[in-house]
């Protein structure tokens, strides 16, 4: 009805169930930007647990229907120019994060096997939260745990621009993310055997690596250094956030002494994350007299 009734030409994002027939989602692609299949819950042991009627098997197979349309699409698209498209935008898919116990590790493995299908475009990731205090199978959390859902974002990003693999975020010794330091920096603390990068030297992916490097900044470090000799200043001009990355690059003014195999991982983690030191007000001391 919103593409022939209405004529609606915006994004449509529409959602199959598990169990979808291939007729109705073959169906659906013909209207829809995107389609999503939620997997819910990290593994299947523990989806028989919350939710006996899904399956792993049930919810693959319209993830593999709606992939078949995408690319059976664009390949009849590629020949012919007006042949009917399917859910362009591909598809996308959502976890569930605290509902049980799988590790941040389980998590980041399972969305880098998804991230391997040609037509998967995004893995959301919603914090859980508890609304029913009488199932016992559901944790009895005092709040949702927003922030671990905010680190899996973080790890998620890294796959997907960075270069980074799950294993290498959350390995077998630290299979949960640190929750306060972003993986990046967690990942450059525990390797520090990787740093310092020569930011006037390193290729794009070793720069890629430098916390307070972004995909953007990395381009123009890379693009920059062409015509001259980059410096920190030039760092900050460039976008390089200077207060994490100055522990692990080397540049004309950082060369040895303060990186972080010379302050240790352990040190550089407290500087960066001490507390800021809050501006005293000029009235303080008159205040504290009353």
């Amino acid at each position: 009805a919103l593409r022939t009734v209405h004529r609606f030409n915006g994004y449509i994002h529409l959602k199959s169930i598990p169990g979808a027939s291939p007729e109705l989602v073959a169906e659906a692609g013909r209207y829809a930007d995107r389609m999503s299949v939620n997997i819910e819950i990290p593994t299947e042991r523990n989806l028989l647990l919350l939710a006996p009627d899904k399956n792993y098997e049930s919810i693959y197979r319209p993830m593999s229907y709606i992939q078949q349309g995408v690319l059976q699409s664009a390949e009849e698209r590629g020949r012919f120019r007006h042949a009917p498209r399917f859910a362009p935008a591909g598809q996308s898919t959502q976890m569930i994060v605290g509902a049980t116990d799988e590790s941040d590790r389980d998590i980041l493995l399972l969305s880098s096997s998804l991230y391997d299908r040609p037509t998967m475009k995004r893995v959301y990731y919603s914090g859980f939260i508890p609304v029913n205090p009488y199932d016992k199978r559901l944790p009895a959390l005092d709040k949702a745990p927003l922030v671990r859902e905010n680190r899996l974002y973080q790890a998620d990003w890294l796959m997907r621009f960075y270069g980074f693999r799950a294993e290498e975020i959350a390995d077998e010794k630290t299979p949960r993310l640190d929750l306060d330091i972003d993986p990046k920096l967690a990942w450059a603390l525990r390797h520090p055997e990787f740093f310092p990068v020569d930011v006037n030297r390193a290729d794009y992916e070793a720069l890629l690596r430098v916390p307070g490097v972004g995909v953007k900044s990395a381009r123009l470090i890379v693009s920059s250094r062409r015509y001259r000799t980059l410096t920190m200043q030039s760092l900050r001009q460039i976008g390089v956030v200077m207060k994490k990355a100055q522990y692990f690059v080397r540049c004309r003014e950082l060369t040895t002494g303060q990186g972080v195999n010379e302050l240790r991982p352990e040190q550089v983690r407290r500087l960066l994350t001490a507390p800021k030191r809050q501006k005293p007000d000029k009235n303080e001391g008159q205040l504290t007299l009353f």
